[in-house]
């Protein structure tokens, strides 16, 4: 493993031994600056104490198990509302859905006649009737 790259280049070719005792700037991104902060508010002073220091150890436990953490039970229903409520606006983007029963419409209904079926229907044929006669007379004079 080559470890030199996880390292200040000032520790490059160090044994691991040697990596664990040395002070926590030998750590690349971790400053001067960095490692007074981290001697100030932990009395951490090696990569070693570093590694050692139980609030790491606890933060690195969880970090690992929170990738295999199955949801609570809330967010499994929160995932089942939001599933079910997709499938009612989508209900054929889901092939499980397609398998389960539901039918598609595969051709659209015939259209309806605009023309007669609205409100004011009964004007447009009183129209059209007159207009038709009216338009008769005229040519017949």
């Amino acid at each position: 493993m080559n470890i030199d790259t996880v390292v200040d280049k000032a520790y490059a070719g160090h044994s691991l031994r040697a990596l664990a005792d040395a002070p926590t700037s030998a750590l690349r991104g971790v400053s001067a600056k960095d490692a007074k902060a981290l001697a100030q508010a932990f009395n951490v002073h090696t990569v070693r104490e570093l590694a050692n220091l139980e609030c790491v150890k606890w933060a690195a436990a969880i970090a690992t198990l929170a990738e295999q953490e199955q949801p609570t039970q809330q967010e499994q229903a929160k995932e089942t509302l939001l599933d079910e409520a997709v499938e009612m606006t989508f209900p054929a983007s889901d092939p499980i859905s397609v398998d389960a029963g539901v039918t598609r419409i595969e051709v659209a209904p015939d259209m309806v006649d605009a023309q007669g079926d609205h409100q004011h229907a009964g004007q447009f044929d009183e129209s059209t009737a007159s207009g038709k006669s009216g338009k008769k007379a005229q040519a017949t004079h």
